[in-house]
């Protein structure tokens, strides 16, 4: 089962990759693998904001998450919405980027009154790329990830409380998933002439 873990802060180290960093730490716990994370600030910013499609560096973002189970995906709030580098990455994406996977979104903002943005302005988006379930997400405030005084963000007890509920939740997910998948597939088996078939009674 993959996990791919997004990034969608335009600066680092940041409040939002802590926590999505945090996250993929309670997954470990649950014994599950993340792909190197997917930091959206790497990325070329003429072919985001020109929509290059054929960029080397999109067509590689966009196989990582075609090969993926489930995305994790994390995202400062400004202006009651996601980043606006989130955005354009998402726009450079296929309509049916994320049909069939698993969604896990994070946010972090200075205030809880925009804690709606993760329903009111991503939800839509993702689910318009074709998730096949979105987990409640999780949003957190300044306090929730508060900067550390030896530097780098620390995870606040009701935070990392809930973090542990969708890593749980995200696994479980995952396993049943996998469970109800066929054993075997049809293209597995060669086709055989009926003449060649034998019964016996």
């Amino acid at each position: 089962m993959s996990i791919l873990l997004i990034a969608g802060s335009p600066t680092q180290p940041s409040r939002s990759t802590a926590l999505l960093q945090a996250t993929a730490q309670r997954l470990h716990a649950h014994g599950l693998s993340t792909e190197p994370l997917l930091q959206l600030s790497r990325l070329d910013p003429v072919a985001l904001l020109g929509a290059q499609f054929d960029a080397a560096e999109i067509r590689e973002a966009t196989a990582r998450i075609a090969q993926a189970d489930a995305i994790v995906v994390a995202t400062p709030v400004y202006k009651a919405a996601y980043s606006g580098l989130l955005k354009v990455f998402l726009d450079v994406l296929p309509q049916t980027a994320l049909k069939g996977k698993l969604v896990l979104p994070l946010a972090t903002g200075g205030s809880p009154h925009h804690m709606l943005a993760l329903d009111y302005a991503l939800r839509p988006v993702l689910q318009s790329l074709g998730a096949r379930h979105i987990l409640p997400g999780i949003y957190a405030t300044d306090q929730g990830v508060p900067l550390l005084p030896e530097g780098g963000y620390g995870i606040a007890a009701d935070i990392a409380e809930r973090v542990e509920d969708a890593a749980h939740l995200l696994a479980t997910d995952l396993r049943r998933a996998r469970l109800q998948e066929p054993l075997y597939s049809a293209a597995q088996f060669e086709d055989i002439a009926f003449a060649d078939v034998r019964c016996s009674v």
